[in-house]
């Protein structure tokens, strides 16, 4: 978020406070906001969610699907009467929102960029539905983790990393996106270090293959599993040590960002990353 604003959201809407709480219903076309509109205590004010909304289990099997985060089923979303709908700027399309904003007089807009973010996302959504007392927990819970990954940090060597996102082709993340960010809070440094995309493509011949003293394959948005970590070693023998992460601990915001900065101090203190874990 890029306002600290009471109400304020990503693009600088200001939101009111909602003093119904009976006839809160909320849309939430976004997985991590989902989960974290849970762990606020508001999974009972949850009408709709993507069908990639698949945390916290199994509570959130009871909210209806209405699409995926791309393909929304507009008819779908707008039969469950929301009051509010949660999207994203990455995550969501802005045909179908400016769509959903003609039909829904209250729409909130999401941008985290930076571990920090999830402070002002947890003061809005605690702001706008009364949630208050279980967003300043979320926000002391995520200042203890966020200090400890940075501890960390600090006493590790700073090392290159490629993290992986991608294959056919190899994709990776950029430096300002909000997985580098995490990655860097524990002295992890993605490249390339320069890139004009968020997510650039790799050649096999690219420099960060080089340059990288260790490859992380994230297990999301593609499946990379432990056959795709021996397939890679087999093909590069001389390449550094490849391991498997947990994409959701790097690129889930919200209440996950917890437990995902938990998560990347563990790895970086261990002298080898493992499945263990998740």
């Amino acid at each position: 978020m890029t306002s600290a604003a009471v109400g304020v959201d990503a693009i600088g809407l200001r939101h009111a406070r909602f003093h119904s709480p009976a006839r809160l219903r909320i849309a939430c076309l976004v997985p991590s906001i989902t989960e974290t509109l849970f762990a606020l205590g508001l999974g009972d004010r949850v009408v709709a969610r993507t069908g990639f909304c698949i945390h916290p289990e199994p509570a959130v099997r009871e909210v209806p699907k209405v699409g995926g985060t791309k393909d929304v089923n507009l008819a779908r979303l707008l039969a469950t009467e929301p009051t509010h709908v949660i999207v994203n700027i990455d995550e969501n399309r802005k045909d179908a929102v400016d769509q959903i904003r003609r039909a829904v007089p209250n729409v909130i807009v999401t941008h985290p960029v930076r571990p920090e973010d999830n402070v002002a996302l947890f003061a809005l959504f605690g702001y706008v539905f009364s949630a208050d007392a279980a967003a300043a927990a979320l926000t002391r819970d995520f200042a203890d983790a966020l200090d400890t990954a940075r501890a960390v940090g600090a006493q590790a060597d700073r090392e290159p990393v490629l993290y992986l996102i991608w294959k056919q082709p190899w994709m990776t993340v950029s430096r300002d996106t909000y997985v580098s960010a995490m990655l860097a809070t524990v002295g992890w440094s993605t490249l390339p270090a320069q890139a004009e995309r968020r997510y650039p493509e790799l050649d096999a011949d690219d420099a960060a293959w080089r340059d990288a003293a260790r490859i992380l394959l994230s297990s999301e948005p593609y499946p990379f599993a432990e056959d795709h970590v021996q397939a890679l070693r087999e093909a590069a023998p001389n390449a550094p040590p490849v391991a498997l992460v947990d994409g959701e601990m790097t690129s889930w915001y919200g209440v996950r960002a917890i437990a995902g900065l938990r998560y990347l101090a563990r790895l970086r203190q261990a002298e080898a990353l493992t499945l263990s874990g998740f």
